[in-house]
Order: structure tokens, then sequence, then C-alpha cells
């Protein structure tokens, strides 16, 4: 709203400013002359300088009908006119300076911009048009401007403002205090510069602060105009390019006196959670968010100031200490000026009043800081005890800040401002004909130059600043947090709330088998999460081992059997001349022996850690033991089918098929049948160690792969055919008329072994890891126990416990035994 009204200002006063030409174009006149306070001095050249010297200024009543009255300025501002006299003091020093500007006096023009547009704006055309009522045209109608340079405006909306219409004269513009990036577009601003860095800089910095204490969840304050809009949009967007944070809000602070909306705003803060607030606002605005802050005691936030209002003396007072105590800010340099105090101790109102030059900031200056009035004194004024102004006043005997030079900041961009245009100005003096910078390298003379400075752009830094309200007090707190939500602890995972800024979220516990704070991520293959999630830890390895109860178990029933084997071997060589052991080819009973201890002793090959050798070892020594075992029991079988039917008249041929000889060959090419299975399976699809982490997320189990599922069926399948023809072969001698018929036994011996691997297949398909061993194992040592219990129990009992039964007569009864 306010800045509306100075636009609609701007352009009643512009038309009052416009001049209007005589009838023969030989001279130019000002319509209006403005009502500006200012302190001038003349010189051979002059520069311009925009201060705010006032805070605020009363609005006059717009008419479009009479001539504009006299705008009031309001809040008289003692650092405001320091900066002021800084300029002065600046140009004092370089007419001081002969080897700057030789035989060349610089003089100025000052006014108050009253931190007022339209009076800002009015300054700066009193400053390009003079304050001449009437002055002579050159033939191509233009002229000198009675500037050739201006030193402001502090306001980056009064800087815009000047710069695009001032900008059309070609007439340099140095800013010591607007920083709004936008100036910073030379196309549009082609004649301004300035001596303090954009806002791109201090945003940066901004967020690099809120890095380093861990602030991702902040409010963002901003005033309404150019250099609150134009900051907040380069601090939104840097924000979101860092992934530094977020913001919980951001409000337009209003101008003037708007309570409601101030009181909102406070609200909004207090309700908020974040403990953070940023504030790219003007001195003035501060001041009256902090009545506000103060009238509702919003204390507890941590404060970051732009450069705006940093070092601001009006707000770093005990009454603000504990709202703004700690407060971080970002602040332009300081810098040291020598002489500039003994400069403003001769600041007098005589001075500054020679040839009716106006100097009315300096007697403006003189009544707020001795509290009198010159004459004539307003009415009344005298009446109420009001002192009269003499000059003879001291003003070394006064406290004020306007001789407060130890924290020199804008000044200092003010005092390199006017070095800079002064030595531009010197640069082109000092020209040599045929390289200068105008059109056919051309120079330029006080007499014929006209505005188009060329001066060199000086480097400026920032500095981050705390500001001076509790340093120590402040490093000695621990920093407040502020976030939307806290940091996931190890071993959960951020999920993002609906409709909420990334800064605000849920912490999800990890899945299995995944770790980390931020995102959760697969642990290697051979590595499990931690049951807390938030690390990653080796896996559990398992396979069928020698130090576990089960394959202690298996281990020590291997060895069993085969001790047992060796004993009754030992107990069968040692009556190897009786008749139980020579009955029915004592030498098979002696290799039936042998392979149950091979088939005991392959099942070790089973426990352990899977290597290349025992996996491709176990299958093969556990397929030719048994079908070693299995073929010498069928024949046997098919033996005693030939003993039988020889016994019978003209049955004796059949018994020459049967021989010893016969007998070995058999048992060899059926045995060579199965390692033959054995090396192809090997050779063409070997079976290999794995590790499987497919059973458990927790666990590798160390697991044999079979390599090729069909050998290993067709190695199975050739024992079971073995096995079922003996059965077979043994059921049918299994009644023939023998007092000891070893048929029986061998059909006992065939059931049991059939059994046991038809119950292992389901078993071993449904076993997972060390288990499908320890079912192989187990199948592997019941059938061999069957064999050896059903085949050698009975004769092993005749032999120890009943010898009397262990004669020929007794094992012949009717039947007719071979012998070997």
């Amino acid at each position: 709203m306010f800045l509306y009204v100075d636009l609609i200002l701007i352009l009643f006063f512009s038309s009052f400013f416009l001049s209007e030409s005589s009838s023969v174009l030989s001279s130019c006149r000002l319509r209006r002359q403005f009502y500006l306070n200012g302190i001038h001095k003349p010189g051979d050249v002059m520069l311009g300088g925009l201060f705010e010297v006032h805070y605020t200024s009363i609005f006059p009543e717009l008419t479009f009908t009479s001539e504009p009255s006299k705008l009031s300025c309001q809040g008289f501002d003692p650092p405001g006119f320091r900066h002021a006299m800084t300029m002065a003091f600046a140009i004092d020093e370089i007419n001081r300076n002969s080897n700057l500007l030789p035989n060349v006096t610089l003089g100025y023009s000052l006014y108050d911009n009253c931190a007022t547009l339209v009076i800002g704006f009015s300054a700066a055309l009193s400053l390009v048009s003079g304050r001449e009522e009437q002055f002579l045209l050159l033939e191509n109608c233009s002229g000198t401007s009675p500037v050739l340079g201006i030193v402001g405006d502090s306001f980056s909306t009064f800087s815009i403002a000047t710069s695009d219409v001032i900008g059309l004269f070609n007439l340099p513009i140095v800013s010591y205090f607007a920083t709004c990036s936008c100036l910073s577009d030379r196309h549009r601003f082609p004649s301004f510069f300035r001596t303090i860095p954009s806002d791109a800089f201090q945003v940066h910095a901004m967020i690099q602060i809120l890095k380093h204490f861990g602030w991702t969840w902040a409010g963002l304050l901003i005033s309404d105009d150019d250099y609150g809009h134009h900051a907040a949009q380069s601090f939104q967007t840097e924000l979101v390019q860092s992934g530094g944070g977020c913001l919980a809000y951001t409000e337009i602070l209003p101008w003037g006196e708007n309570t409601a909306e101030l009181w909102r705003i406070v609200q909004m803060m207090k309700k908020s959670t974040a403990r953070v607030v940023i504030v790219f606002a003007h001195q003035i605005t501060m001041i009256q968010l902090m009545e506000e802050v103060v009238r509702q005691n919003v204390t507890g936030l941590q404060w970051m100031a732009s450069e705006a209002w940093t070092t601001a003396a009006v707000l770093q007072t005990p009454h603000l200490m504990p709202y703004l105590g700690g407060t971080l800010g970002i602040a332009i340099r300081r810098g040291e000026i020598p002489g500039l105090r003994d400069f403003l101790l001769r600041t007098h109102p005589d001075l500054y009043d020679n040839n009716n030059h106006g100097n009315s900031m300096v007697r403006m200056f003189w009544e707020h800081t001795f509290q009198c009035r010159f004459p004539p004194p307003p009415a009344g004024w005298v009446e109420s005890g009001g002192a009269i102004c003499t000059g003879e006043e001291v003003l070394e005997s006064v406290e004020t800040e306007f001789l407060d030079v130890s924290n020199l900041r804008p000044e200092y961009n003010i005092y390199k401002a006017v070095y800079a245009l002064a030595y531009a100005l010197d640069d082109m003096l000092q020209c040599t004909p045929g390289r200068g910078p105008f059109s056919g390298n051309s120079c330029t003379t006080l007499q014929t130059m006209d505005s188009s400075l060329d001066f060199p752009c000086h480097n400026i830094h920032l500095l981050i600043h705390l500001t001076p309200f509790v340093v120590e007090s402040f490093l000695s707190l621990q920093p407040p947090r502020s976030v939307c939500s806290e940091s996931c602890p190890p071993g959960t995972r951020m999920a993002r709330k609906n409709g909420q800024p990334v800064c605000c979220f849920d912490c999800v516990l990890c899945s299995e088998g995944k770790f980390n704070s931020v995102e959760c991520t697969s642990c290697p293959e051979d590595f499990a999460s931690s049951p807390q999630r938030d690390h990653c830890v080796p896996k559990k390895i398992e396979f069928l081992s020698y130090h576990e109860p089960l394959g202690i178990c298996l281990t020590s029933t291997s060895l069993l059997g085969t001790f047992i084997c060796a004993v009754v071997l030992g107990i069968f060589i040692h009556h190897r001349s009786t008749p139980v052991v020579r009955a029915n080819n004592s030498e098979l009973s002696f290799l039936i022996l042998m392979s149950l201890k091979l088939c005991f002793l392959c099942s070790l090959l089973f426990i352990g850690r899977p290597r290349l050798w025992t996996c491709q070892m176990r299958h093969a020594a556990f397929g030719i033991s048994f079908v070693l075992c299995v073929s010498c029991i069928l024949v046997k079988t098919m033996v005693v089918l030939a003993v039988f039917k020889a016994s019978k008249p003209g049955g004796g041929a059949s018994l020459k098929w049967f021989g010893a000889v016969q007998q070995r060959g058999t048992v060899l090419l059926l045995t060579c049948i199965q390692a033959a299975i054995c090396v192809v399976w090997i050779v063409s699809a070997s079976p290999l160690p794995h590790k499987n982490t497919q059973y458990h997320s927790d666990k590798i189990v160390y697991e044999c792969v079979v390599g090729s599922t069909v050998g290993f069926a067709v190695l199975l399948g050739y024992i079971g055919l073995l096995a079922i023809l003996s059965f077979l072969l043994a059921f049918l001698a299994r009644n023939l008329p023998d007092n000891f018929n070893e048929a029986k036994l061998i059909t006992f011996s065939m059931l049991i072994f059939c059994a046991v691997w038809v119950a292992f297949v389901p078993a071993y398909v449904n076993s997972p890891g060390k288990y499908a061993d320890a079912v192989e194992v187990f199948a592997i040592l019941a059938s061999s126990f069957g064999l050896l219990v059903a085949l050698f129990g009975p004769k092993c009992y005749i032999i120890l416990l009943r010898p009397e039964r262990n004669t020929k007569k007794a094992i012949m009864g009717r039947s007719v035994t071979l012998e070997k």
C-alpha cells in the first residue's frame, strides 16, 4: 500500500519537476522546487549523496490542482547523519590531497531521503536537474548535469527506482547499502554500482551457518520491498539446491503501523516448532516487529539478521536483550577512517550555512542533539520551557551516536564509494588523447565532460558477524535445536510425511538385511543387519560340523559302524574254516564286510565344511561303495538259486555259470558301471561347494550342489535297481528247504535297505542346508547297519553263542551246500 502511494507521489511530483523552455529554446526553467533537507558545498565538480537521516515521513494530502505541500520527516537518526558527514569528510580529504584530482575542487549536495521513496526519488531528480531555477541550453539541447555521480541510495527499492530513471542519463550511482541481487543486472542497470556485496553472498553465508549448527527447520521474515522479496527468492532457491533444510514459514512484514498483521505473524512464530528465525528487513521494520515480540513475550528464539539490521544500535538495548540475545548476523566489512571523528567534532551550523545554500540537515542535527530550536522557534516552544539554540553549544560535551566511530561499516562503504568516483574522474582527466574511452578514442575536459564516468569496481567482502549483545555468553551456551524431525536413529530410515516438507519425516525400522539412517541400504551378500539395524555383521556360517552335537552323533555312529564291521571281519577271519563262514562263498561275505566298512566311512565326507574334493568324492564314494555291497548280495542271491536248481535231476549244468571267477567278474562289472556313471557325472557337471543365502537371511549355509540332478538320479537309480533285483531274487528263494537258508536274511536286509532309501527321497528334498546332508548320512548309516545286522547278525550269533550249530550237518540239512 505504501509503495503504491509512493509511486503515485513520484508521478505527481515528477510533473512539477519537468522544466519548460523559453520560446527561443535558449534556456530551461524549473516549474517547481522540492522541499528537501540537505547539505551543500560548492565545487568545480559536484557529487550527490542520498542518505537516510530520518526514519520516516508524513505524507501530504494529495491534490492535482495545487502545488504539493511540504513532506514532514520524522525521527532524526544520528547514525544516518554520520553517513552523510562521512561523504563530506571523504570529499574534504580528497580536496586536500594534491595527488588526487589536482587543481580540481569537489563539491557536494547531500539529501535526506527520510526513508521514503517519493522523497528519495525527488532528491535524485533534484541532483540531476540542479537547484537553479533557470539555466542556459546548449545548441544541441543538452547540458551538463549539476552532479557527475551519486552516492546512494541506502534502500534497494529506492536504488531500483532511481536507477531506472537516472540511468537514462548515464549518471553513475554508487550505493553503499543496497544489496538486492536484482541490481546486478547490468542490462537493466548499466550505470549502477555498489561497494557492498549483493544478497547472494549473505544468503550463501546464512545457509552455511544453518548447516554448521544443524538447523534444518527455520522461519523466514522479509520486508515488503524488492530487498526482502529478492532475498527470499534467493534464499529459498539456494536452500533447496544445498539440501540444507526447509522453511517452516515465510512471512512478509508490513510497512507502517499494522498491529493486527504483526500480532498474527508473532503468534505463528510462537506456535511453530522452528526455533530459528531469519529476518531480511530494514531497521525500522525490525523495531516494529520487536515491539510486538516484547508485547507477546516470545523468547527462546535464535535470530539470524541480515546486514540491514545486524549492527543497528537501536536494537542493542537492555530492553531487547532477553529477546535478541545471541543473534547471529551478517555484517558488512568494518573499516577504519582516520581523522573522521575530528571532522565530525567540527560540525557546526555556521560552517554549512554560508552563501545561503540551505544546509537544513545540520540545523536539524543540532536541534536534535541539544534539544533546542533555532530562532524563530515553533509557537509555544519557549513557553513550554524549550531552549533556544545559540550555536555556542559544545558538541563534545554531549553523548551522541553521531560521534561513535568504533564500528564504521556503512561509513566505510560510503568512504570507498566517494574515492571510487574520485579515482574514476581522475583517470578521465589524466586521459591521453588518442587513447580515451570516448568515440574516436578521444578524451574529455571539465567543460565538456558528461556523466559517463567509467570508474573501477573495488573488491568487497562479507564478514560473518556475531552481534555485540551476549558474545561470551552465547559461546558458552548450547546452540538451540531447530529441526522439524529429529534425525533417525541408526537402523531406521526416513519416511516422508504426506504434505509436509522433506525435513519432516517419520523414522521406520529398516527391513531385515538392510541398514543405515538416511535410506536403508542392503548389506553385502556375506553380511546381515544387526538386531538394531545400525550396521552390518558377518552372517553366521552353517554346515554340518564335527563340533556340533548332530555332527558328533553322526560321526560317532559312522565310526561305530566301521568298528563293528572290523570286529565282524575279524571274527570271520578267525573262524574262516567253520561251516557258517564257508557256506555260500565266504569270499563274497568278506567283500560285503569291506564294502559296508567303506559305506560307513564315506558318510564322513558329508560332515565338515564342504570343499571341492569332498563334494566330488562324497557321492562317488557313496555310490560305488553301496553298488559293491549290493552287487555282492545280488551275486550271493543268484548263487543260492543256482545251488537249489543244481540239486534237482539234470540241473548240475547251471552251476558252471556261477563259479568263483564268474562271481568276482559279475561284482566287478556291476561296480564298474557305477564308477563310470560317477566319472561321467563329475566330468560333465561336477558337484561344487556353494554358499546358500536363501534359507536364512542371517546365515550362510555351505552346501554341495549336485551339479547335475540327472547324474545324481542315475546314481541312486542304479543302486535301487540292483537292490530291487536282489530283493526279488531273495524273495523267490526264501522258502528253499535249507535249515540255514541265507535267502531269508538277504530278503530281510533288502527290505530294510529299500525302505530306508524310499523314505530318504522326500526327507532329503524337504530338508534345508545342513539337514539335507544329515538326512543323507542317516540314510547311509541306517541302510548300512540294516545290511550288517540282517546279514551277519545271525551268523555271529551262531559262531559266538551257539557253536554247536556251527557244523556241516546242521548247516546242510537236506540241501547241498556249495563250498569254496
